[in-house]
């Protein structure tokens, strides 16, 4: 028996159609031996020793019905088609062709065959509203509710009319498979009823969409049918079909609803849009011209063959170098594979030979957008000149938001929403900026219209918590902290990073929810229409180190300039042994002008501004500049380029300070920890190797500025007497379960305030509205204004106790507090992030302050407010430990984390993979 068997019908006015689909078969080597089975509809002898001496075997056509009028030839192909085993007994599958096809691409064959295979049936929807103007206008789907309804019956017709109609001119079915019996059983029912062309067709679809038999729905170009194929939409808007793109390639060409004369010469075909395309129909070898030879280079990209894609779309262009096709595959096939600079060249070659091609410019656009997004921006309105599209300005506001030029922004989202009012992805991007523009309300709104459009892109709901949270709207703060819970433990979608340290996770799932995100979010690249897969594992780079010789460390971060990073580590650039150590700022963020930036740029032995830089260029300098360890200091914080990281620029990559978590990926070989944010029994909860600093993971700067004048209570808006609880923590820290406990204390503590930083009107009214409701009297919180980080400081002196927030406790607030002698009290807990105060508390001298939980933390906090000698006295340890403590030992820290790296690199060097280890005391 064969494996399978191809089956057609025609006479004699078909039979010019008849050759060109056995040409088309066999001119494949597939199909050189492949059985044709036709069924004889009144072919002539000449006509019948043609397909005989091509192989085909012909066979009288059979069906069960006995009609009661003489009936047209093809009706008789049609019915005879659910009885098609009898008629081809020695093929395990049958797949049906109409004479009026061309097969174009032998995968649409292996695509059939393997639907087949896997569900018994294998069936391509109509894509269109082809027919409609044969009747009169009217559209389509009137008619197959006529249709059903004639067949079968009204309730059929209601539950089955808005479905596209499979059509069956293309389909595969195993010999075996339950299908054909239930199709015969239907087909004779319908019969019986009335007559009509569309009957066996009809009979089919009710088998498939009723019968409870699997089947498998192909894509379109397994049939595509080219009479004014369009998009199919259900009654509702939804779109039900979406038919290929005029330029891809096709399968099996279906020339349905043409007229006959035209079917046998089909210079031009109708196109989605409306126009036409010319498409040679030769029976040659399907490489002998360009269209055809770009038809399969589109298949081999994506069938994942981009080298051989690549290669045959330069053969085209050296051939013909005017097609413009051509040459923008060549720029798609060169991003994926990273060939970044050809893929701009031959993107712009691509508008060159067709200046209208706004794909082009869209993705030349994309590929600009990290080093110039000026020149993005541009590009990309050059693309919306030629086509106005919702995602190119939802584009065109994202590149605006990120060069702060807010309005434009906010009104390129504004375009981009009337265009396509549901569209998910715009209401984001519209969000992000109204984010960025500091319209926290508006954003919260934004964000909660696209989760409402796209429940399932579970991102807008972390993007609508946080943007919550900064203003301290709470209202759906623990429903909405249930339910991202669920979705990471339950893998049902995306739960950025960031924002699972602020909701109560374990390391469990702090990593569970990182490794998702990266999955989903940073490993693939996209551009334009064309989706490419993640990049391969870049293989690490080797950079031997001469005998004595130095290490150049590289440190990668956009906040080299007045930032919290900033100011904790500027120190330990300066600190560096140069004798053994190389320093390089890998810098791609902004320069501010501020005095720190020009400190920072001059504590580099080389200071480089990647701003403008693509991966290749990054790649290039490391090459340059000889890196062998790279440490990233944002992980998943605002700005982050990750993709820099996936390309292994040096041979050694490692985490620090940034994030205070797993990236989820094997995107660096290192994070740097300690005995209490990261021990040992966290390693499951990494990809990354765990080191563990002697003291304190987080560095500080003893230039920290503690001269200036110390303002007065009343300056500040303080009471002149009573308790001063402070607690300047960014407003997304501050978790409605902490304030409650905020709360308590202050009725607790007669006369006591609570200090916290300003920010904005918003998070003011609505923590004032929270405190009311909690019986405190709202003109007890008191707000900072921002100042200048001198100014800053210095009114942590007028602050008795400093209070931590929870799950996300402080970082470079708690180490500004204990440097300024303010005692800070916190709770630890079980992650990162909760536990970076207890680390700094520890290693700052002062383990006194730090609980283990929140009703431990309330009851030391009322205990220490009526103990304020025994605050006195932990202010004078922490003043003295400024000098002392491990904490602010910045040259005791740098040493260590020298030998940190030494460690890292001496296995590297002897072959050895990443493993955890401690930085043992010296």
């Amino acid at each position: 028996m064969h494996p399978f068997a191809i089956a057609t019908a025609g006479d004699g006015a078909y039979f010019p159609l008849l050759q060109g689909l056995v040409r088309s078969i066999r001119a494949f080597p597939q199909g050189a031996g492949v059985p044709i089975v036709v069924l004889d509809l009144g072919l002539g002898t000449e006509e019948r020793r043609w397909l005989t001496d091509e192989g085909a075997r012909l066979v009288a056509p059979g069906w069960d019905h006995p009609f009661d009028r003489p009936m047209p030839e093809y009706f008789k192909a049609m019915v005879s088609r659910p009885h098609l085993p009898r008629h081809v007994p020695d093929a395990a599958v049958i797949l049906w062709l109409d004479a009026d096809c061309w097969v174009q691409d032998w995968s649409a064959i292996e695509l059939l065959l393997a639907g087949a295979a896997a569900t018994g049936f294998a069936i391509v929807p109509e894509l269109d509203r082809a027919y409609t103007p044969f009747y009169d206008g009217a559209p389509y789907a009137h008619h197959l509710h006529d249709w059903y309804k004639a067949c079968f019956d009204e309730a059929t017709a209601r539950r089955l009319f808005a479905y596209p109609l499979l059509n069956c001119g293309v389909f595969a079915a195993r010999r075996d498979a339950p299908h054909w019996a239930l199709w015969a059983r239907l087909l004779a029912e319908s019969l019986r009823r009335t007559v009509l062309f569309v009957s066996e067709q009809v009979a089919l679809n009710l088998a498939l969409r009723t019968g409870g038999l699997p089947f498998s729905q192909l894509p379109a170009r397994c049939n595509w049918i080219c009479f004014r194929a369009t998009p199919f939409s259900s009654a509702d808007g939804r779109l039900l079909l979406e038919p290929e793109l005029p330029h891809a390639p096709l399968g099996i060409l279906h020339l349905a609803g043409y007229p006959l004369p035209r079917k046998q010469d089909p210079h031009t075909l109708s196109t989605p849009d409306g126009g036409t395309v010319t498409r040679p129909l030769s029976h040659g070898s399907p490489n002998s011209g360009p269209e055809e030879a770009l038809g399969r280079a589109f298949a081999l990209y994506q069938h994942g063959k981009p080298e051989e894609s690549g290669a045959l779309c330069r053969a085209i262009l050296t051939a013909s170098p005017d097609q413009p096709a051509a040459a923008f595959l060549l720029g798609v096939v060169d991003f994926s594979l990273r060939r970044l600079e050809e893929s701009r060249r031959h993107f712009a070659l691509a508008i060159v030979l067709q200046p209208d091609l706004a794909d082009a410019f869209s993705n030349l656009a994309l590929l600009e957008r990290d080093a110039h997004p000026r020149l993005a921006a541009t590009l990309t309105r050059r693309a919306l000149r030629l086509q106005s599209d919702a995602l190119l300005f939802t584009r065109l506001g994202a590149l605006l938001r990120d060069e702060r030029r807010g309005g434009e922004a906010l009104d390129a989202h504004r375009r981009a929403l009337a265009l396509q009012p549901e569209s998910a992805e715009a209401w984001r991007e519209s969000a992000h900026s109204l984010r960025a523009a500091n319209r926290l309300a508006q954003a919260v709104q934004g964000y909660d219209h696209a989760h409402r459009l796209a429940p399932e892109r579970t991102e807008s709901l972390c993007d609508r918590l946080f943007a919550s949270l900064s203003i301290c709207d709470w209202r759906t703060h623990e429903e909405t902290c249930r339910r991202l819970l669920e979705v990471i433990d339950h893998d049902q979608g995306i739960v950025l990073p960031l924002l699972s340290l602020l909701i109560g996770t374990n390391p469990a799932q702090q990593d569970r929810a990182a490794r998702h995100f990266h999955r989903a979010i940073i490993g693939p690249a996209i551009i334009g229409p064309a989706i490419i897969g993640p990049a391969s594992p870049a293989p690490v780079v080797r950079r031997p180190v001469p005998p004595g010789g130095r290490l150049n460390i590289a440190y990668l971060s956009a906040d080299f300039h007045e930032h919290a990073t900033a100011h904790l580590t500027a120190e330990l650039f300066e600190l560096h042994d140069r004798t053994r150590f190389a320093v390089f700022g890998y810098s791609y963020g902004e320069d501010d002008g501020s005095p720190m930036r020009r400190r920072l740029e001059a504590g580099f032995d080389r200071f480089r501004d990647l701003r403008h830089a693509n991966p290749d260029d990054v790649a290039a300098l490391c090459a340059e500049d000889g890196i062998h360890i790279l440490v990233d200091l944002k992980g998943y914080t605002q700005n982050a380029r990750l993709t820099l990281l996936a390309r292994r620029l040096a041979p050694i990559q490692v985490a620090y300070l940034g994030y205070p978590g797993s990236l989820g990926a094997d995107l660096v070989d290192y994070v740097i920890g300690d005995r209490i944010v990261t021990p040992p029994e966290h390693q499951p909860f990494y990809r990354e190797r765990l080191v563990r600093m002697p003291d304190s993971y987080q560095v500080n700067d003893r230039r920290r500025p503690t001269g200036a004048p110390v303002p007065t209570r009343a300056a500040c808006g303080l009471p002149a007497e009573g308790v001063v609880f402070c607690a300047f923590h960014a407003a997304f820290k501050i978790a409605p379960a902490i304030f409650a406990l905020w709360m308590r204390i202050l009725k607790r503590v007669p006369g006591s305030t609570l200090w916290l930083l300003e920010a904005g009107t918003d998070a003011t009214v609505n923590l004032r509205l929270e405190a009311a409701r909690q019986d405190v009297e709202p003109a007890r919180l008191v707000f900072a204004p921002h100042r200048p980080q001198a100014e800053h400081l210095a009114r942590y002196r007028l602050a008795d106790l400093a209070l931590d927030s929870f799950p996300y406790t402080g970082h470079t607030t708690t180490s500004d507090a204990l440097w300024m002698g303010a005692p800070v009290l916190t709770t630890r807990g079980e992650t990162f992030a909760s536990s970076v105060a207890a680390s700094l508390l520890h290693a700052g001298g002062l383990p006194e302050t730090i609980t283990h939980s929140f009703a431990e933390y309330e009851e030391r906090a009322v205990r220490l407010a009526g103990e304020l000698a025994t605050l006195a006295a932990y202010r004078r340890r922490l003043e003295v430990g400024r000098t002392t403590a491990p904490l602010f030992d910045s040259p005791r820290f740098t040493r260590y984390l020298e030998r940190a790296y030494r460690i890292m690199w001496d296995r590297h060097a002897a072959g050895l993979p990443p493993e955890a280890f401690t930085v043992e005391p010296t």
